[in-house]
């Protein structure tokens, strides 16, 4: 009988993480659907670890199949994914990989405002095509814009910090204000919206946040604003957002997020005036690398009885 502590990991891992794992723990890898179901069912009476992501997260029944299941961590700052209250009522500790890849996230979002802004995409595709600059349109300044941000936690912190380097405004809407930060708090989302010339949404996923960005907001952000989404695809109703920029209601946006995931949002594929990523801005070498470290520091807390380091 082994004596490491039996792991089941529901998110892709890369080789050298993987193989950490193997070493560490008494691994059972099931990173899709098929394989979830029935490495439950083969290994869940002796599971004590679950390592999953915020998307793919973790529910009820599926912990409730693992009686001996004590500890579950997310790889990434979300968690939205699992079942928070049913982890609690079982004592169940949940952990997430806060604060290690947020400088990666808030440096991604401001490279999506540079690029929707000055329109890198379109201009990347024309310069190819042999058109030179005295045919373009002249694609706007970013230095001195307004910075709106949905959620301002640590990675619009991060953000905001960016974007004062460029000598931009900074305002906010949370659900109350940060009385540590020196920006201006909109306490209406559609204030905040109609004061930006760009809206960064980097508010978490859930119940809470579905959809706060929808046609109401958008319309308010008007035709020269840009949406940029680094936050969770849920935020933004993704049929409004393809009917402001097919309408020209807003300028353009910039995504990382999209509520189809992992499948390609085909509703925004054909429209031209905004730039999509495929939710990796929260992925580097650097910020895996600290996720992973943080999720063994959570197990290793956790099982020597001192307690996890980054506890929900």
């Amino acid at each position: 009988m082994s004596d490491k502590i039996p792991l089941l990991v529901l998110t892709d891992l890369s080789p050298g993480h993987r193989a950490a794992a193997a070493e560490a723990f008494d691994l059972t890898y099931a990173t899709t659907p098929h394989d979830r179901s029935a490495a439950i069912v083969a290994t869940g009476d002796r599971i004590r670890a679950v390592l999953t992501i915020g998307l793919v997260g973790l529910t009820a029944a599926e912990m409730a199949a693992m009686p001996a299941l004590e500890l579950v961590c997310c790889m990434g700052g979300g968690y939205e994914g699992v079942d928070i209250e049913a982890a609690r009522g079982r004592g169940i500790v949940v952990a997430s990989g806060r604060g290690t890849n947020d400088d990666c996230v808030a440096d991604h979002a401001i490279g999506l405002v540079i690029a929707i802004v000055r329109n890198l995409r379109q201009l990347d595709r024309l310069c190819r095509e042999g058109v030179w600059r005295t045919a373009i349109p002249h694609p706007p300044t970013v230095t001195g814009k307004r910075l709106g941000i949905l959620g301002l936690g640590a990675i619009g912190e991060k953000i905001a910090k960016r974007a004062t380097a460029f000598d931009m405004s900074i305002g906010y809407h949370n659900r109350k204000p940060n009385e540590t930060v020196p920006y201006r708090f909109f306490a209406n989302l559609k204030d905040l919206a109609q004061w930006s010339d760009i809206l960064v949404c980097a508010a978490p996923g859930g119940a809470a946040t579905r959809h706060l960005v929808d046609a109401d907001i958008l319309d308010a952000l008007g035709p020269d604003g840009f949406l940029v989404n680094v936050g969770r695809g849920s935020v933004v109703d993704t049929a409004a957002l393809a009917a402001a920029l097919r309408e020209g209601t807003i300028a353009g946006a910039g995504i990382d997020v999209y509520e189809s995931e992992p499948a390609r949002p085909e509703a925004l594929i054909d429209l031209q005036n905004m730039i999509i990523t495929p939710h990796l801005a929260g992925w580097s070498p650097e910020a895996t690398q600290a996720q992973f470290e943080q999720f063994l520091a959570n197990v290793q807390g956790h099982f020597s009885g001192r307690g996890a380091v980054s506890p929900v």
